[in-house]
């Protein structure tokens, strides 16, 4: 059993508001205002070409608090997020959304509690209850910086910044291997099988949708397919999330690492057919990875990234790497020594022992880091 100490890092939490009818109108407005702030603060700024955060405040600051009414901390980030805009780029004039982003700071949003923050309005400050389906407790201790509100598909979203990490844990020599597959999502050494079924009936349900809204071609069939692709991404979002918690606390309650393959580039191999190999290059495979990798930072857990080549033409048991080992897409039978096994398990044994073979470089690394 050894230690590894692993740094700080930051992370974008996004949690729901839930407001009240009253209460959504108020930030509603306080929105449209702060936008329409931002566009005043825009054009006055690229008239006079002055693009710095102290240049601009100095043109606009008191005739932003007359006109728009806004607090003098909003002003200041509505300020702020103009000057940050074109610190990127100053070839046109910057033109806001009246439901763009409202920049808070800790001096106008506060938590309360782990469940309700307090919020600047035009109309005062409002406590709001929030929630948010992370796979730990919103620690408010950690919340670092600026916070934005953002308006996304008829809610309200805080965008919080968080520091984590610092964390001191225990792992052995051991890895658990993970196959990020067609047919299933995700198979580990331990041979457990997260299946992709439900996911496949969704996006069935929604490409069948989808292409008959296509042809349609109308303004309400464009509307309602853009509204569909965004609820499909939710899905595949809120999947990949709840895969990448259950496989990071298996590990965490074995001590061991995780061994993921680079799946960049990746291309599915011939024993899957046209309708798998469409399933794969529609499902978020680098998003999931993401999500494993911050998800086991988050814990303490080392991952290591290892070369997808042979992994499933490989065989667990002897090595002996044939592309006729894997004769069916679930099936692999080495042609050597006679092993059989489900396709899917044996790659992820062929993982975690590649895995554990680079750990030690790995941990090597990230030591001297």
């Amino acid at each position: 059993m050894h230690d590894i100490f692993v740094d700080s890092m930051y992370l974008t939490l996004k949690v729901k508001l839930n407001p009240d009818r009253e209460q959504r109108a108020k930030l509603l407005t306080t929105m449209q205002k702060f936008n329409e702030a931002c566009n005043y603060v825009s054009e006055t700024a690229w008239h006079n070409k002055k693009f710095g955060k102290t240049g601009i405040q100095k043109l606009t600051y008191y005739d932003i608090r007359q006109e728009f009414s806004l607090s003098a901390q909003l002003t200041v980030r509505a300020i702020g997020k103009v000057a940050e805009s074109y610190s990127n780029d100053r070839k046109t004039m910057h033109k806001f959304n009246r439901r763009g982003a409202v920049v808070y700071d800790q001096r106008v949003l506060s938590f309360k509690e782990n469940d309700t923050v307090s919020i600047l309005t035009l109309d005062g400050r409002e406590k709001i209850s929030i929630s948010y389906s992370d796979f730990r407790p919103l620690d408010k201790n950690r919340i670092r910086g600026q916070t934005d509100l953002i308006y996304e598909d008829g809610n309200f979203y805080l965008m919080l910044v968080m520091e984590v990490g610092e964390n001191e844990v225990e792992y052995n020599d051991d890895v658990m291997g993970v196959d990020l597959g067609v047919v299933n999502i995700a198979t580990t050494s331990d041979n457990e099988v997260y299946k992709g079924t439900k996911a496949d009936e969704i996006r069935e349900r929604y490409t069948s949708l989808k292409s008959r809204l296509q042809s349609k071609g109308t303004w309400s069939a464009k509307k309602h397919l853009k509204k569909l692709s965004k609820k499909e991404r939710r899905f595949k979002r809120d999947l990949n999330h709840r895969v990448a918690k259950q496989l990071v606390k298996r590990a965490k309650d074995t001590s061991r690492a995780i061994a993921l393959e680079n799946l960049n580039g990746f291309r599915p191999e011939a024993t899957v057919t046209k309708a798998q190999r469409d399933r794969l290059g529609k499902w978020a495979f680098s998003e999931l990875t993401d999500f494993i990798l911050y998800k086991s930072k988050l814990e303490g857990i080392p991952v290591v990234i290892i070369n997808p080549m042979y992994t499933s033409q490989q065989c667990s048991e002897c090595g002996y790497i044939d592309k006729n080992n894997r004769q069916k897409q679930s099936n692999f039978k080495c042609k050597k020594c006679g092993h059989k096994d489900n396709a899917d398990y044996n790659a992820s044994k062929n993982i975690a022992h590649r895995g554990a073979v680079s750990l030690p470089n790995v941990l090597r690394l990230a030591s001297i880091s």
